[in-house]
């Protein structure tokens, strides 16, 4: 692709989270490979862009540490089968991502050498300079913290400009759009309105830690084709979290 579209990308260096979930297509459990397939795809148009692009991927669509500590499970140990999850879907993206060219790095951040690399801050700025894809799978490494902090957290360490949050609705809205008719989207919503109405964008300690560091925080559909690339060329539906 040619480089006269760079100019316009709001956004040179991006983070993006995604749930587990949406690796899951229409299954009840697991990897659905057409899914993962279709959304490297899209991660590859806003690649191609110029963009340089890091990635964290949730763990339920294999296992949930909460869901396990309350079936009886010790808390500690579920989050750690559920870090061990993400690791497992990031190396499905990988490898889609690689099918299609795009080099691409899983980082974790519990060191498991065999199948990726540990998480050492400067060398993945680097592998970013260099416009690899970076996947930071494992969480912070700590339990009881979950993937929304660790992309936060990751973000900030990788100077991003912004969370691109994708979900299966265009933005946030102040109550459920597939159960409410009646429920009305934001274009905008600050941090502070996030917490009190208690609006799911993601855990309350993710978004203070956006807030802290006025990182922004873009809800947009992933299964809208090209809404990824739409937005950061300046189209398309999202909610902005700021201010």
């Amino acid at each position: 692709m040619d480089g006269a579209e760079e100019p316009k990308v709001k956004y040179k260096r991006v983070l993006l989270k995604i749930s587990g979930e949406a690796l899951m297509g229409d299954q009840g459990y697991g990897l659905h490979p057409p899914t993962v397939a279709r959304i490297a795809a899209e991660v590859k148009t806003v690649h191609d862009l110029g963009v340089e692009i890091c990635m964290v991927i949730g763990g339920g669509n294999i296992f949930r540490g909460l869901q396990g500590s309350a079936q009886g499970m010790e808390r500690t140990t579920a989050d750690y089968m559920g870090m061990l999850a993400t690791v497992m879907n990031a190396l499905a993206m990988q490898a889609a991502l690689e099918a299609l060219g795009v080099f691409t790095r899983v980082i974790s951040a519990i060191p498991m050498d065999q199948v990726c690399e540990p998480y050492i801050r400067r060398r993945a700025v680097r592998h970013l300079e260099k416009k690899r894809v970076c996947i930071f799978a494992a969480g912070t490494g700590n339990p009881y913290f979950t993937t929304d902090t660790a992309a936060t957290l990751r973000a900030n360490e990788m100077n991003c400009e912004a969370i691109f949050k994708g979900t299966k609705v265009d933005g946030v809205y102040d109550k459920d759009p597939k159960k409410f008719p009646d429920a009305r989207r934001y274009d905008t919503v600050s941090y502070d309105e996030v917490l009190q109405k208690h609006l799911g964008v993601m855990d309350a300690s993710a978004i203070a830690l956006a807030r802290d560091n006025r990182l922004p925080i873009i809800v947009f559909s992933l299964d809208e084709p090209g809404g990824f690339r739409g937005i950061l060329a300046g189209n398309g539906t999202y909610t902005l979290v700021g201010g």
